[in-house]
C-alpha cells in the first residue's frame, strides 16, 4: 500500500484468543500474510466508503452553483491546464514508460500519450463545454391538471457519477468537465497505466475551481489513487453513494464492470464500426473516407473494422483502395471473392474467418466483404455490428434513406467517415463516453444526457378526493 502504512491498521482488530496478546492494554498478533491481505482489503472498503460518502456530500453543494459559477470554474480549469501542460506531460512520461513495460501495443501506447496538442483540446473542450447552455433547470414540459395542480417536469442532475477508463488520460478531464457542468459529482478510476496523469489534471482542476471559487465542493472531482482492481467491485457496491457507471475501455473491461455492479451502468461493449461503399458511390469520395474512417485513429472505438463493397463496384474501387491501405501498413483480411479481385495486384491479403466480422481490432487491420447490394450490407451490419457506428457512401438519397432506416445503429453517417462519432464533433464540448445501449442515452453522451429530470407540482391548497 502506498497511501497508507498496513501496519498501523494491526491495533485492536481481534484473530483468533491463541494469537492474541495484550502490549500497553492493546491488542497485538503475528504479520501472517493472511492478516495483512485482510487487514488491506479493511483499508480498501474503508477507503471507498469515505469515498463514496464524501462524493454524495459533495453532490448537494454543487446543485447550488448557478450556471456563472460552474463556468468561471470551467474556464479557471481550462486555463490552468494550458498553463501546467509541461507538468502534466512530465507525469505523462512516468505512465508511458510504465505502458512499455507493460508491453502496450501501439495503438494504446497512442491513447496514452499526452503531448502539447492533445493538452490543448482538453482545454479547449473544457471551454467548449463552459460555453454551452446549463442542461440543469430546464423545463421539460409543463402541464395544468383540470384540478389545477401544475406540473413541471425539470431536468436536474443525476449525482454521483464513477468513470472507469483504460489508457486515455484525457478522458480525466472530459469527464470531470461535462460531469462539473451538469451538476454531477465525478469520481474518476483510471487504469494504472495512466494513474500520474490522471492524478495531475484532476489535481489542477480541483486546485484551479477552488482558487476562483471558494465555495468550490473539492470532493466534487476524485480520483481512485489505488491502482488495485479490487477497487471496483467495491466502488460499485455503494449503492447509497453511487447513482450511475460509465466505463470507457475494451469489452472485457466493460462486460467485467457491468457484471459485478450494483448500480446502473451505461455501457459499449464494442465498436465495430462498418464502412459501406454502395454501388452508386462516387469512387474519389469512398476511397477517401474508407480511408480516413480506418486509419486516422485505428486505436478508438469510432475507427472502421470492416468494410463492405457492393460488388457492382468492387472491381473498379477495390484494387486501388486496398494499394492504399497496404502502403498504409493495414493488414487486409478479406472474403474469398475479395481475396479473387486482388489476385495477381502485388496486395497481400489473408483470407477473413468467420470471427473477423465480429472482431473489434483497435488496430491496423481490416476485415473486407463483396456484399449483393445494400440489402445484404444492412443484414451484415445488423448481425455482425455492436450498434455503434456506420456510414453509407452513395450518391442515391434514397439508398441512404433506407440504410440510415433500417441499420441498427447509435450513430448511421451518409457520406462521412466513421471518425465523426465525437462529442467534440457533435458540438458537445467533448464527450463523457459512447453508449449503444437503447434505454437512456445513445451514442455520444454530452451534458444533456448526464441529467435526469424531476416533478415539480404547484397548487393552492389542493387535496385529493
Amino acid at each position: 500500500m502506498k497511501d497508507k502504512d498496513w501496519r498501523s491498521y494491526l491495533i485492536n482488530i481481534p484473530t483468533s484468543p491463541r494469537k492474541m496478546s495484550r502490549t500497553n492494554n492493546k491488542l497485538s498478533f503475528p504479520l501472517t500474510k493472511l492478516n495483512v491481505l485482510f487487514l488491506f482489503c479493511m483499508s480498501l472498503k474503508e477507503d471507498i466508503k469515505n469515498l463514496t460518502k464524501r462524493a454524495k456530500i459533495a453532490s448537494h453543494h454543487l446543485a447550488t452553483l448557478t450556471e456563472f459559477e460552474k463556468n468561471k470554474c470551467l474556464f479557471a480549469m481550462a486555463d490552468a491546464i494550458d498553463e501546467n501542460a509541461n507538468d502534466i506531460m512530465f507525469e505523462n512520461s512516468k505512465d508511458i514508460t510504465t505502458g512499455n513495460e507493460m508491453g502496450l501495443s501501439k495503438p494504446l501506447l497512442d491513447r496514452l500519450l499526452l503531448n502539447k496538442e492533445r493538452i490543448n483540446s482538453m482545454s479547449a473542450g473544457l471551454r467548449e463545454v463552459a460555453s454551452l447552455p446549463d442542461p440543469v433547470g430546464k423545463v421539460l414540459e409543463e402541464r395544468t391538471r383540470p384540478n389545477g395542480l401544475l406540473l413541471k417536469k425539470v431536468s436536474a442532475p443525476i449525482g454521483v457519477i464513477v468513470i472507469i477508463y483504460e489508457s486515455r488520460p484525457n478522458v480525466t478531464a472530459d469527464a470531470a468537465g461535462l460531469c462539473f457542468k451538469s451538476g454531477n459529482v465525478t469520481i474518476l478510476r483510471g487504469g494504472k497505466e495512466a494513474i500520474h496523469s490522471n492524478l495531475k489534471i484532476a489535481e489542477i482542476m480541483v486546485n484551479s475551481a477552488k482558487n476562483v471559487l471558494p465555495e468550490f465542493p473539492i470532493d466534487s472531482i476524485q480520483v481512485v489513487k489505488t491502482t488495485d482492481r479490487t477497487a471496483i467491485p467495491e466502488l460499485l457496491s455503494k449503492i447509497d453513494h453511487v447513482d450511475l457507471c460509465i466505463p470507457r475501455g475494451g469489452e472485457n473491461l466493460i462486460r467485467a464492470v457491468a457484471e459485478c455492479s450494483r448500480v446502473p451502468v451505461i455501457k459499449h461493449y464494442k465498436g465495430i464500426c462498418h464502412v459501406y461503399i454502395d454501388g452508386e458511390a462516387d469512387q474519389s469520395m469512398a476511397e477517401e473516407i474508407a480511408f480516413n474512417s480506418k486509419t486516422h485513429r485505428p486505436g478508438v472505438c469510432n475507427a472502421a473494422e470492416t468494410l463492405l463493397i457492393d460488388k457492382l463496384a468492387a472491381n473498379i474501387i477495390l484494387p486501388s483502395l486496398c494499394k492504399k491501405f497496404s502502403l498504409a501498413g493495414v493488414e487486409l483480411r478479406g472474403d474469398e471473392t475479395t481475396n479473387n479481385i486482388l489476385s495477381g495486384s502485388g496486395i497481400e491479403t489473408r483470407l477473413a474467418s468467420d470471427s473477423d466480422w465480429d472482431e473489434e481490432y483497435l488496430d491496423m487491420i481490416l476485415s473486407i466483404k463483396i456484399v449483393d447490394g445494400i440489402k445484404e450490407a444492412i443484414e451484415h451490419i445488423n448481425n455482425h455490428g455492436s450498434g455503434h457506428t456506420e456510414t453509407i457512401i452513395t450518391r442515391n438519397p434514397e439508398s441512404a434513406r433506407k440504410f440510415q432506416t433500417e441499420v441498427d445503429s447509435s450513430t448511421i453517417f451518409w457520406n462521412a467517415s466513421t471518425r465523426f462519432t465525437d462529442g467534440g464533433q457533435f458540438g458537445m464540448g467533448a464527450e463523457i463516453g459512447i453508449s449503444t445501449d437503447k434505454i437512456g442515452a445513445r451514442g455520444p453522451m454530452g451534458l444533456e444526457e448526464l441529467t435526469t429530470y424531476k416533478w415539480l407540482g404547484e397548487a393552492n391548497g389542493l387535496i385529493r378526493e
